[in-house]
């Protein structure tokens, strides 16, 4: 089955446009640094708004950092964010609705509503209020993200928990003394992973786009740590200026990240779907 979802996976074209695309920004991010240095602790007030040239490909912004070397450094925090939000929520959503799915009746009735009381609480009101009581940084982000983002997650595994438990290797395992402990972990949660792995990128491309909109009404990292939206809210101030290098080139690796995040996640819809699989 794995074999057949990975050769029509790797058939779609946009997906391994999307995975090229992934892999080039987390070098670029990550290994970016290691050749090309800069200086992204101390303010450089005498070259500030320089545009790109010799010296600074894509210029400075207003604290003098050079652009792509801020690029690279407001990527690595936004894409380990996105990537941590992403396991806590998927964590979390999984063993959730696996254990309301399996359980049923009045648990499953009880586990189900919680989700639909916090769905009904306004996402991004409520991450506002924590990041103004706390200082952020990369790990409180992530675990304020993760424990808003396992709802969909959740309703999700639990839709698919409820089909799974009456099929008969199931009914199978039960009549073996299979305890649930057993039957979630070695039954319900291995034939449940292609719905739960398509979750992840999509989880991811939400993530990343919820520490942008963060950064971008003024509630981002904390200094030293930047994101790409911290420096989309610095950089729109100065747009009608003419520092359009402030702007467009973040604008795009945050574009081309969750476009590349959603081309992968309906790849793998598409492939992990029998039904909907290429023939």
């Amino acid at each position: 089955m794995w074999r057949l979802a990975l050769r029509s996976f790797v058939e779609n074209r946009l997906a391994v446009i999307g995975v090229v695309i992934v892999v080039l920004l987390v070098a670029f991010c990550f290994l970016g640094p290691v050749f090309y240095k800069t200086n992204q602790s101390n303010t450089d007030i005498g070259n500030t708004f320089m545009p790109p040239g010799n010296g600074h490909p894509l210029g400075t912004d207003n604290y003098g950092f050079d652009e792509l070397g801020r690029i690279m450094k407001g990527g690595q925090a936004s894409l380990e964010i996105a990537f941590l939000t992403a396991l806590i929520a998927t964590v979390i959503g999984t063993l959730w609705g696996a254990i309301a799915g399996l359980a049923g009746g009045i648990v499953d009735a009880v586990m189900m509503r919680i989700v639909d009381v916090l769905l009904a609480v306004p996402f991004l009101f409520i991450v506002l209020i924590i990041a103004t009581r706390f200082n952020a940084s990369v790990l409180s982000l992530s675990l304020v993200l993760g424990l808003f983002s396992w709802l969909v997650p959740a309703r999700l595994v639990r839709g698919e928990v409820l089909t799974l438990r009456v099929r008969d290797f199931v009914s199978a395992a039960r009549v073996m003394g299979g305890t649930r402990r057993e039957l979630i972990l070695r039954h319900l949660l291995p034939n449940a992973l292609g719905t739960v792995i398509v979750n992840v990128t999509f989880q991811v491309a939400d993530a990343i786009l919820a520490v942008a909109a963060l950064g971008f009404l003024g509630f981002g990292l904390s200094y030293p740590r930047v994101s790409w939206g911290d420096m989309l809210s610095d950089g729109i101030n100065y747009l009608l200026s003419g520092y359009w290098w402030l702007i467009y080139p973040v604008g795009a690796c945050l574009v081309l990240v969750v476009m590349a995040c959603n081309f992968i996640g309906d790849a793998l819809r598409d492939a992990v779907d029998v039904r909907l699989r290429r023939r």
